[in-house]
């Protein structure tokens, strides 16, 4: 009960302050909650401004006259479920905005009445008045909208001094009904009326007269004994004579089949179009012979059985069924009643709209011919129906255009064929049993089409193209990968949330391109090239996929694991192979260019030539042996040239080799001869007196001087003796074919290219110089001082620097 009053009183604040609101824009609206806080009077230190004061569920028994006197903008007061038993209205004289007063469930007895022109809403119901509290005054409340009462007697004369005025709602909520006058009800003026029972209360007769009085009848807690129904069973004409009533609701009802049956034949002939019982208890046993309904001359449209349960079920269920259907409505709803089956007529009935969700229907309905020719809507959620073929068939003999089927336990065999009517737009299929081969057993013409909830683990390239699908719901299934819309080109929305998608097919952006909204959303997705296209899609879609970005997560690979889709980054380059093979085969030309343009210019060939020879030669330095650093050596390097190339020995070669305190020792062949010796002997003692001995090869040399070497190196294995301590300086070049063929081991030398070349580029000069220092670096171990030309840490210097750098080195 109190679950029902805080429903009621909830709607009415919101209209109210909405009211409120509409006339005052600008002022703000202040709440102050004392409710369920045990107060026994109203608290003195409220807001002056508060409007809307709460103080429901405490413990005052009586209100003063200041308790209001400052709240000159209090707009709703609620003083519901507290222990007041008077109430003077005049307590609220100075709240002249007052629009909402709640004493509903108190302990009032009386009300002095008082004058509230702006009032709206006044709730004295479940109080402990002795007749209803209505005076002339409170026709004076001329704003009044809804109006709550309660009283244990109801007369005529107390509900005339408000017959005209315009209510939108009475409510009657009755702790007692000692006598009711029958014709008091009727003369209220009002839209609605609502009454809440007592026990043992002659329903039939407030039933009689309510109808009379309201558009809108709502009876609740209506208990039943089946004496009180037979005495007026005649008196049906009366009814049809001066009924109002267009809706009737009854709600929380315990009677026997028979009271219901009454009941359905007294309303039946009124002018009742909209009848819903809800929570409806049966019991007892049937007396009625039910085949005596007269189902003429009604103008019921809709019928609505909700919520229904038994205590003893022992009613001739076919004769239940038949009354039903045979009332040939429009709207007939049935459902949370445990029916296990449904019979309907063997003619054709005008049935547009039938909801029979919530019970334990099996395939056994739809066993038998049914005619529902005009059937639009079929609601059969939540039953035990098992093949869907069945449905179909019976399904092709309706106008059908809404089919839920939502919640059973639905299957399709491939070999089992479906017939669906072309009416059929709109299908619930969520929540049962079916796998791939469902989409072979769908109506052509589908728009709306739910699979949530079920088996499907992928969509059957062989099936039937529906054109007209608009909407595809396929969440909560086993899909591995986004489906296409091949056999669904018109499709708008797609719904593939909760499933186990890893990526994205190539499919689904070639043929989904009608899609306008996605939900993708909570799927294990694998962020790897295969998801780049639709993570592009995610990001730059401007709203088309549902729940982005916090609902698309990445599961694989586990370094990426709970990272969102939107802060994944793979670049284009790295997922497309094509891409990536013209971007390589661009860098590698680019490269060859610029490898070209240094051969080119700067000579780069030969730079590399001269680094390999200097690491050569440093690299043989460091293997040097003791043993050959201690044969008797005089001289630190003997030179041999030609007299065509002494000019360039004496200006380039020995000032870049000599130091200024002399400690570089020279061996000329001009300076250190044997007159006693022959030439060749003495180039020969030259050779061994000196650590190493350099020749400045050229083709004049090659003529006049070669010949005196050339039988010393006969004696030496070119290949397999280390002649380290030999260098050769090429300062012209010696074509090959212009070295004679009696000097076979110079022609050795020069194919093995070991000599360094004198660059013509005069700007080269530094790396050749540092390639000659590093060849003729040692410790010379028979002297007393150390001869080294430079250190390594000078020939490394001039190493580190660029190509620019050696280019612009000047030759000493």
């Amino acid at each position: 009960m109190r679950h029902i009053r805080s429903i009621y009183i909830f709607c009415s604040i919101v209209t109210s302050v909405l009211s409120g609101a509409s006339e005052l824009p600008e002022e703000r609206e202040l709440t102050a909650n004392f409710s369920s806080m045990s107060l026994r009077k109203v608290p003195e230190d409220l807001t002056p401004i508060t409007t809307t004061l709460d103080l429901s569920y405490n413990l005052l028994s009586q209100l003063q006259h200041s308790d209001f006197r400052s709240l000159s903008k209090l707009k709703v007061l609620i003083l519901c479920h507290n222990r007041i038993q008077e109430l003077d209205i005049k307590t609220f004289e100075f709240n002249k905005e007052l629009r909402y007063l709640d004493v509903s469930n108190n302990r009032l007895k009386r009300v002095a009445w008082f004058s509230l022109a702006g009032l709206r809403h006044l709730d004295l119901s479940f109080n402990d008045f002795d007749t209803v509290p209505i005076c002339v005054e409170t026709g004076n409340v001329s704003h009044l909208e809804t109006l709550g009462l309660s009283g244990a007697k109801i007369q005529k004369s107390d509900f005339q001094k408000i017959a005209h005025l315009h209510l939108n709602t009475v409510f009657l909520g009755l702790r007692t009904l000692s006598h009711y006058e029958e014709g008091s009800l009727p003369i209220l003026n009002t839209t609605k009326l609502h009454i809440v029972l007592p026990v043992n209360t002659n329903f039939w007769v407030l039933l009689h007269d309510g109808i009379k009085t309201s558009k809108i009848l709502e009876v609740t807690n209506i208990d039943l004994q089946k004496s009180q129904f037979t005495s007026y069973g005649s008196q049906q004409n009366p009814i049809l004579e001066n009924a109002k009533t267009s809706i009737l609701l009854l709600n929380k009802v315990d009677l026997s089949w028979d009271d219901l049956f009454l009941i359905f034949q007294l309303v039946w002939h009124t002018s009742v179009e909209y009848f819903q019982i809800q929570h409806v208890t049966f019991g007892g046993k049937v007396y009625l012979d039910h085949n005596s309904f007269d189902y003429s001359n009604t103008v019921m449209r809709t019928i609505k059985l909700e919520h229904v349960h038994f205590r003893i079920f022992n009613i001739p269920q076919e004769s239940v069924y038949l009354l039903f259907t045979k009332m040939d409505v429009e709207n007939l709803t049935i459902s949370d009643a445990q029916m296990p089956h449904m019979l309907f007529p063997m003619y054709p009935t005008r049935f547009q709209y039938l909801n029979f969700a919530n019970n334990i229907l099996t395939d056994d309905v739809f066993k038998k011919s049914i005619q529902l020719p005009h059937l639009k809507t079929l609601i059969l959620k939540d039953n035990k129906l098992e093949t869907l073929s069945l449905v179909s068939y019976f399904a092709s003999n309706t106008s059908l255009r809404h089919l839920d089927l939502s919640e059973n336990l639905l299957q399709h065999e491939n070999d089992e064929n479906c017939l669906w009517p072309e009416t059929l737009v709109t299908m619930n299929l969520s929540f049962n049993k079916f796998a791939d081969s469902v989409f072979r057993c769908l109506p052509r013409n589908i728009q709306i089409l739910d699979l949530n909830s079920n088996k499907i683990q992928t969509v059957p390239k062989e099936i039937t193209h529906l054109t007209s699908l608009r909407e595809l719901n396929l969440a909560f299934n086993f899909l591995t990968d986004l489906p296409g819309c091949s056999h669904f080109r018109r499709l708008l929305v797609l719904n593939v949330e909760m499933n186990l998608i890893l990526s994205s097919s190539l499919d689904f952006f070639q043929s989904c391109q009608e899609v306008k909204t996605l939900n993708a959303g909570r799927n294990p997705f694998r962020c790897t090239c295969e998801l780049r296209d639709f993570i592009q899609l995610g990001k730059y879609s401007e709203g088309m996929m549902v729940g982005w970005s916090d609902s698309y997560i990445c599961e694989y690979p586990s370094n990426l694991k709970g990272t969102q889709l939107k802060d994944v980054h793979l670049p284009e380059i790295s997922c497309n192979t094509g891409l990536l093979i013209v971007t390589i085969v661009v860098i590698m030309l680019v490269l060859g260019v610029a490898v070209a343009f240094c051969c080119l210019h700067f000579d780069l060939p030969w730079y590399l030539r001269m680094l390999c020879q200097w690491t050569q030669t440093w690299l043989r330095v460091r293997k040097t042996t003791q043993e050959q650093l201690k044969r008797s050596v005089q001289f630190h390097v003997f030179i041999s040239y030609s007299e065509h190339d002494s000019a360039w020995v004496k200006y380039e070669l020995i000032p870049s080799l000599e130091k200024e305190d002399g400690s570089v020792l020279i061996c000329l062949h001009e300076g250190n001869s044997d007159p006693g010796q022959s030439m060749t002997e003495d180039t020969i003692n030259c050779i061994e007196k000196s650590y190493k001995s350099i020749f400045v090869l050229s083709p004049s040399f090659v003529q006049t001087e070669w010949c005196h070497y050339e039988p010393y190196f006969a004696h030496r294995n070119l290949f397999h003796e280390s002649l380290d301590y030999i260098i050769l300086i090429l300062l012209e070049p010696i074509p090959l074919y212009c070295i004679p063929t009696r000097y076979p081991k110079l022609k050795a030398l020069m194919e093995k290219k070991a000599y360094l070349e004198w660059p013509q580029d005069r700007r080269k000069c530094g790396l050749f110089w540092a390639n000659l220092r590093a060849a003729l670096h040692v410790n010379l171990l028979d002297t007393t001082g150390t001869c080294e030309l430079q250190t390594f840490a000078e020939l490394n210097e001039v190493f580190r620097g660029s190509a620019v750098s050696l280019i612009r080195t000047d030759c000493l």
